[in-house]
């Protein structure tokens, strides 16, 4: 009698325990913080995105990070659209991801395409190889792809994360620079409140410069934003290049946009834009940035 008591008393004292775990399991997941930006993660996108090959535009790697961006961004509550035409006789597949209908109308747009040429490798041998675009391309992407995981639903802004593709091809015959963007904006309905472009981000020693076409007010709420979160030595406070990507045709059109660019890049355009010149903590630099600038007020 007194074992099957005791067993009885074990038993009880352990479901009482397991309750408590569980209990205090829920408890510390309602008061976790939500996720913010996976900086391994997101470079994991940029090695898997190289490992497809050079992503050139109408090759099968371009194809395949084309299905790898859908189905991110549906797998993560997004509206995909896929806006596809031609620029100058050439095709262009643009990748639009939609969240949200109420408040300001943001854009967040990173190029895809790797660059066909790597016209700027040391050894001329090399002018004729795909660029692999690790930093060229795949950071943006990885960037986007992050926010597209982790950005909140909740958030009271209408957000479009767009994928440009045919942006590197420039001075190849037959192509010229930032056709993706220039094809999206002569379809755009409506004007976006604000458009920040994100290339080559990922470089080891991340110096963004304030670009020089970039809208001045846009660009001192991102900084304010960064320099709050302690990343004063990334976002610096000086003027850079004048560059042109893809957020010149917006700014033709008067729309604010900004371009974060780290254009002190020694492999650019080189068979040596590999992940390894790429670095996590960069695309955390910016990532975390652009996440914390979107969930304010």
């Amino acid at each position: 009698m007194r074992s099957r008591i005791y067993r009885l008393r074990l038993l009880l004292t352990l479901l009482l325990v397991a309750s408590v775990l569980v209990i205090g399991r829920w408890i510390l997941n309602a008061t976790r913080p939500a996720e913010v930006f996976n900086a391994q993660r997101a470079y994991r996108d940029v090695q898997d995105q190289v490992a497809l090959g050079a992503r050139t535009p109408g090759s099968p790697a371009h194809a395949a990070l084309q299905d790898y961006i859908v189905k991110t961004l549906r797998t993560n509550a997004w509206t995909v659209e896929v806006q596809s035409g031609t620029y100058n006789n050439q095709p262009i597949t643009n990748i639009i991801g939609k969240r949200g209908t109420n408040g300001p109308w943001i854009i967040l747009a990173a190029h895809y395409d790797s660059r066909l040429l790597a016209d700027q490798d040391p050894d001329p041998a090399n002018h004729s190889q795909p660029v692999p675009g690790a930093n060229d391309g795949a950071s943006g992407v990885a960037v986007l792809l992050e926010l597209a995981r982790t950005l909140p639903t909740s958030i009271e802004k209408r957000i479009w994360l767009v994928f440009f593709d045919a942006e590197d091809q420039g001075g190849i015959p037959g192509w010229e620079w930032i056709m993706g963007s220039r094809h999206f904006v002569s379809q755009l309905e409506g004007r976006p409140d604000a458009v920040v472009v994100v290339d080559m981000v990922g470089d080891t020693h991340l110096n963004l410069f304030k670009e020089r076409h970039s809208d001045p007010k846009l660009m001192r709420e991102i900084w304010a934003v960064a320099h709050s979160l302690g990343y004063q030595e990334n976002f610096l406070d000086a003027d850079g290049q004048a560059i042109l990507d893809d957020h010149i045709p917006f700014l033709e059109q008067g729309i604010p946009a900004v371009d974060l660019i780290d254009f002190d890049y020694p492999y650019w355009h080189t068979l040596q834009d590999l992940p390894d010149k790429v670095s996590p903590y960069s695309l955390e630099v910016v990532g975390r940035t652009l996440y914390h600038w979107l969930i304010q007020p």
